[in-house]
């Protein structure tokens, strides 16, 4: 393939990833504070994320204190199926995914559940968040550990009595089965396509949502995965 074909094609798959479309601007809410503080011990922890479209959540917590790396990927379906092309067509059992790394001694897991559920997913959704549609883009938490799923079922628990939105809780806890890294291009995509549309639209707002409600875990600067 020539260089300028292959350049062609990355811009093709570009144009057909997260697309920005005519929905309502996704507000952020201010997520309950965890009743039940994780207590995950020394040394970096790992969870995934599941929220739409993984450019956002990626770049959300990429810019949260403590995180070492968040990493866009796929979880839920097989290897065979674990490509852009085959999840974005919806024929797999995978969803969009971010991995996150993170030291519990800046940021707990409790406090990237809060977050999440602040700027980065509406729990409310099935099968959809912002403009992308399909089950590939349900909101789901796979926890790593005992503790991590103890932790979620508990604050899941407590949004849903919290009263904070009008639609019933619809996020639930997936067990982990395997996460496969999403293709280079997907991986820091804020980071390297700040004016693309689809980030200026949807997931521009998301980071200065987490720049202003949680100035003390916000960092400035974007960390790569």
């Amino acid at each position: 393939m020539t260089r300028a074909s292959t350049l062609l094609l990355a811009a093709g798959v570009l144009l057909a990833a997260c697309q920005p479309v005519a929905f309502a601007a996704e507000e952020a809410v201010a997520a309950p504070v965890p009743a039940r503080i994780s207590k995950e011990g020394a040394g970096l922890k790992t969870a995934i994320f599941a929220g739409g479209c993984f450019w956002g959540i990626e770049g959300v917590f990429s810019h949260v204190r403590g995180v070492k790396s968040a990493i866009s990927g796929y979880h839920g379906g097989n290897a065979a199926s674990a490509s852009y092309d085959v999840v974005s067509s919806g024929a797999s059992s995978h969803a969009e995914a971010v991995r996150v790394t993170y030291d519990p001694k800046i940021v707990r897991y409790d406090q990237l559940l809060q977050i999440f559920f602040s700027v980065g997913a509406d729990p409310t959704l099935k099968n959809r968040q912002g403009p992308d549609s399909g089950p590939q883009y349900r909101a789901a938490l796979i926890p790593m550990n005992k503790e991590q799923a103890a932790v979620a079922a508990a604050y899941l628990a407590q949004m849903r009595k919290s009263g904070k939105w009008n639609r019933p809780i619809v996020t639930g806890i997936e067990a982990y089965k395997a996460f496969y890294p999403a293709e280079a291009y997907h991986q820091d995509f804020i980071l390297k396509n700040p004016n693309q549309g689809y980030i200026l639209r949807w997931d521009m707002p998301k980071i200065r949502a987490l720049k202003s409600m949680y100035p003390a875990l916000y960092s400035q600067a974007f960390q790569p995965g």
